[in-house]
């Protein structure tokens, strides 16, 4: 796993939330690996039921080979403290609907994200509706795509107080 005290300083956190969240990981590493596999992840029990862990999950793996090791954890877990600003948890979120990673939401990737979250709560027709007023209202250079900006727009707007409240973590 590495020493806490060999993470760069590339986080938000302090030395001391650094060695509780080492504790964390290692408790979370149930086969010693030094990386958090999903199946790791999801022995929390307040994960198992996150429709969005897996997209969570790859967007704090930045190496892309399968677990989440101690320096990429640090990392992706820096956003969501209190002192991370909010256009950090902005781009956070816009990552998880970029699956494809180019920089853009297209609309199946957005379809992808929301059928992740309503399950078989709402029929696919209807889950189209929606993106097709969403992309109404944020692809304002109608090329089909929402960038950030574009995101931020819409996004950070209507939702910048609710989402800072709720994207911070007690270390």
């Amino acid at each position: 796993m590495g020493n806490e005290n060999s993470i760069p300083m590339c986080s938000n956190f302090t030395v001391e939330e650094i060695r509780r969240l080492g504790k964390r990981f290692r408790k979370l590493d149930l086969d010693n690996s030094g990386g958090l596999s999903i199946g790791e992840f999801m022995s929390l029990p307040e994960l198992q039921h996150n429709p969005l862990v897996h997209r969570v999950i790859d967007i704090f793996d930045t190496d892309g080979d399968g677990e989440v090791d101690f320096k990429e954890f640090i990392q992706g877990m820096s956003q969501f403290c209190v002192q991370s600003d909010m256009m950090s948890k902005l781009r956070f979120v816009f990552r998880i609907y970029d699956i494809d990673k180019d920089g853009l939401i297209s609309n199946g990737e957005l379809f992808q994200v929301l059928k992740l979250m309503v399950g078989q709560h709402m029929k696919d027709s209807k889950l189209q509706q929606v993106i097709d007023k969403t992309f109404l209202l944020a692809d304002k250079d109608e090329d089909g795509k929402i960038s950030f900006e574009e995101f931020c727009n819409v996004v950070g707007k209507t939702h910048m107080h609710k989402m800072n409240n709720n994207m911070v973590i007690n270390v």
